[in-house]
């Protein structure tokens, strides 16, 4: 993320004709990246959308979140936050070799119950599912954020796209060599016979028996626990353009 990020969007939310809708944050890349806590792009950026009564919802796998809870609080008495967590599995010695430097299972579910406790409407995202790797732990996942007093869920099946694929492959190699071949065979089952299929509405979840199968579990699993009963709705009613702090003056 960019150190000049919330000088840009300050920009942008101020130019005229713009039309607010609801930020997404993270769909991409997390944006509490570990050097955020020395640079607090994040928190500078919640600060412009706040002054200015901007939506805006948050997916990360970062506990550093809880540092800006003040913030998104306040927004969410106004129905301008929303924030998700990814938990990938609740087996901390997978977690470590799946994500070794990401916050630990524990962690990220702690970090759902403080965001929940403190008005913030909170998601689940069982991401990414992997076949024959942590594909077992759906309803568990599910049910450990229930517990935390998320209100919503959702879930993503692994995406191989360009140069992901060949990294996985390394990754799938060094540490299940025994399952190398089924997992690949699971994933092209899922994705059309390919390794990655982007067509919209498929990426996400992928087709075929073995995709509406983790579907339908995730669907049964979210019904028995009350997830996903109502969305957050968030409000644009609040926005006010906001007026840049360095005003360049004219000179006629």
């Amino acid at each position: 993320m960019k150190p000049e990020a919330p000088e840009l969007l300050e920009r942008e939310l101020s130019a005229p004709g713009y039309q607010p809708r609801t930020i997404a944050i993270g769909t991409n890349t997390d944006p509490y990246q570990p050097i955020d806590r020395r640079y607090q792009i994040m928190r500078r950026i919640l600060e412009v959308l706040e002054r200015a009564g901007h939506p805006v919802g948050i997916v990360t796998k970062s506990a550093l979140v809880l540092r800006d809870i003040d913030i998104l609080s306040r927004m969410a008495e106004r129905n301008l936050a929303k924030v998700a967590l990814s938990v990938t599995t609740l087996d901390a010695k997978l977690a470590r070799t799946m994500e070794p430097r990401a916050a630990t299972p524990s962690r990220r579910l702690e970090t759902l119950r403080q965001l929940s406790a403190a008005g913030i409407p909170t998601a689940v995202l069982v991401a990414p599912i992997i076949p024959a790797i942590n594909d077992s732990e759906i309803e568990r996942i599910l049910d450990a954020a229930a517990a935390a007093g998320v209100q919503g869920a959702g879930y993503v099946i692994l995406r191989l796209p360009l140069e992901v694929r060949d990294l996985f492959r390394e990754w799938l190699m060094a540490n299940f060599p025994d399952r190398y071949r089924h997992v690949f065979k699971l994933i092209r089952e899922m994705r059309g016979g390919k390794d990655y299929d982007s067509t919209w509405g498929l990426r996400q979840t992928g087709s075929g028996p073995y995709a509406w199968m983790i579907g339908r579990r995730f669907e049964i699993a979210c019904e028995k626990l009350g997830l996903n009963a109502r969305e957050a709705q968030l409000t644009t009613e609040h926005f006010r353009p906001p007026r840049p702090s360095a005003v360049q003056l004219d000179l006629f």
